[in-house]
């Protein structure tokens, strides 16, 4: 594996498909104008945006669907004829390359009822089991909305106050990138045309110019994009030899933002009312899929107590390129939820088989689960570089370990409902806390 020339071969291949996907950005070509959101609610969110199959058609792509789809055919017969059609490392570039087949025919059949037939392709569906599982990913959504809606979250609402300027937000994640990554490796910026409060892309961060932050707010961004999204990218860029594992193909999305979640989690960075909004991502996705029209999603969360803003933002989110009259629609938002449960399961596995070694391969750049074993098999080779930029915790592993030890300790052994049932007995004469704290908007990607 570690001969010269099959290591430039495997580099030449990849540097080709880096190369070739750098036009190809699915969520600015997918992205709503200014100004849809206000119009919507002014009309108490009575009538569908005018957003059809001809709004997407005058978007022009930044790539020429036809030619680009004829590049990656022939870059994936050459890494089948140079590295042999059952090397390993070649399989997992073919599978990328094949996700941006079908990433291309997904942007040319935008606002269609093709549009959702290719998202599920590449991000999956609601209906979905868990890896490992029976449950469906909306079984398990509902069950996190009603987890991060229970009464207690009233009484835990922040004393952070969205008061941070996009300026001055900017001065402060700038900084701690710095200290992260050193001075000048991660760009942070204002943007315009960014539809979430703000979003990470290979090594730059955007801040969306009319938002405002509060301190929590910045440390989930400093984790949840710094951290995650932009650590990933520039360790993939490390890499000799795989340099496709600093891009980033649909396939690992869910890994990536699952990771970005947990991290928020394990940094104590996150908050009820956000977690709720991952939640609720995957029940809009089911409804939308189900045949529920841009309309009807966005009524399902108003009359749950959602914000207008945030009703809004969710439904938006998952209508975006597809049919705004439902079942055609934008799966990604799925990713977030499974993502976290089976990045999770993956850790407290990977410690109960005793080879808790291969967690910070998680980090090595933007691959799957299931790429991990082989990836990790290479690094002992000589063949993938360690990652370079790895969070605290996945560089000590003796406190993850015992976290996710006691977790699956517990879990195992106890009956939590019936755990549950005898503490509910002690608080049910406790008298109801006032609302200690008030809430924020902000929303990160």
């Amino acid at each position: 594996m570690t001969d010269p020339a099959y290591l430039e071969r495997l580099k030449q291949l990849s540097t080709r498909l880096v190369s070739l996907q750098k036009p190809i950005r699915i969520l600015d070509a997918i992205k709503w104008p200014a100004g849809i959101e206000q119009r919507f609610r002014e009309q108490q969110g009575r009538e569908l945006p005018a957003l059809d199959k001809d709004f997407y058609q005058r978007q022009r792509l930044a790539f020429e669907p036809d030619s680009i789809q004829q590049l990656f055919k022939e870059l994936k017969n050459d890494v089948r004829r140079q590295l042999g059609r059952d090397d390993a490392l070649g399989k997992i570039l073919q599978a990328t390359i094949e996700q941006y087949q079908i990433v291309i025919e997904l942007l040319r059949h935008r606002g269609t009822d093709k549009f959702g037939h290719f998202s599920k392709q590449l991000y999956g569906s609601a209906s979905d089991n868990l890896r490992g599982d029976r449950k469906s990913l909306r079984q398990m959504g509902e069950k996190l909305c009603h987890i991060f809606s229970l009464p207690a979250v009233e009484h835990l609402n922040r004393p952070y106050t969205n008061h941070i300027s996009a300026e001055e937000s900017v001065k402060i994640l700038r900084e701690r990138m710095n200290d992260y990554f050193g001075a000048g490796e991660v760009r942070v910026q204002i943007s315009d045309d960014i539809v979430s409060d703000a979003s990470a892309g290979g090594d730059c961060i955007k801040v969306n110019r009319r938002s405002f932050f509060s301190e929590l707010d910045l440390q989930v961004l400093e984790v949840h994009e710094g951290w995650v999204h932009i650590g990933t990218t520039l360790n993939g860029r490390e890499q000799p030899w795989a340099t496709w594992l600093s891009v980033g193909s649909p396939r690992i999305t869910a890994i990536q933002e699952g990771m970005a979640v947990l991290l928020e989690t394990l940094t104590f960075s996150s908050f009820p009312q956000r977690a709720r909004r991952i939640s609720d991502r995957v029940v809009a996705v089911d409804l939308a899929e189900q045949g529920a029209d841009f309309c009807e999603v966005y009524k399902y969360f108003i009359e749950r107590g959602v914000s207008e803003h945030d009703s809004y933002r969710v439904t938006q989110r998952v209508f975006r390129g597809g049919t705004l009259t439902g079942g055609s629609v934008f799966t990604k938002d799925i990713s977030y939820v499974k993502g976290f449960v089976e990045n999770v399961n993956f850790i407290r596995s990977a410690i109960n088989s005793g080879v808790p070694e291969i967690i910070p391969m998680l980090f090595v750049g933007k691959v799957t689960l299931d790429d991990l074993p082989l990836l990790y098999e290479r690094y002992l080779e000589g063949v993938i570089t360690g990652p370079k930029y790895l969070p605290p915790m996945f560089k000590n592993l003796n406190g993850l370990y015992v976290w996710f030890g006691f977790s699956s300790g517990m879990s195992s052994v106890m009956n939590i409902a019936r755990v549950q049932q005898h503490f509910s007995k002690l608080f049910e004469k406790l008298p109801m806390p006032e609302h200690l704290y008030g809430t924020s908007d902000a929303e990160i990607d």
